[in-house]
């Protein structure tokens, strides 16, 4: 029989989680927004890897996301993926699933 294939963990929790996990385990802060944005303010320690990128065309997805992150976070890293609004940390968490394992969302994350 063959094994059924199974996909990383997602989680999704508040910014009270997300400290907890950044604070106390081994988790690393996965910041997607751009760099712009970043250079605004960040988690302590966060690793910045845009999902979007600002062109003269308007924002398109980095299609170079998933590499990038491999080239920076390890496949065994325990990651909380963020972003401002939750929307783009979902898209990028699904991105990720082939790619790192476990993952952990958080919506937001000032």
């Amino acid at each position: 029989m063959a094994s059924e294939l199974r996909w990383p963990e997602v989680i999704g929790f508040d910014v009270q989680v997300a400290r907890y996990l950044l604070n106390h385990n081994r988790h690393r802060y996965l910041d997607i927004r751009a760099e712009e944005d970043f250079k605004k303010g960040h988690v302590k320690n966060a690793v910045n890897i845009p999902f979007y990128l600002n062109t003269p065309g308007g924002k398109v997805k980095n299609p170079d996301f998933v590499n990038q992150v491999l080239l920076v976070l390890g496949k065994e890293d325990q990651i909380v993926v963020g972003c401002g609004t939750g929307d783009q940390s979902m898209s990028a968490t699904t991105d990720l699933r082939d790619a790192v394992s476990p993952i952990f969302l958080t919506f937001s994350l000032p």
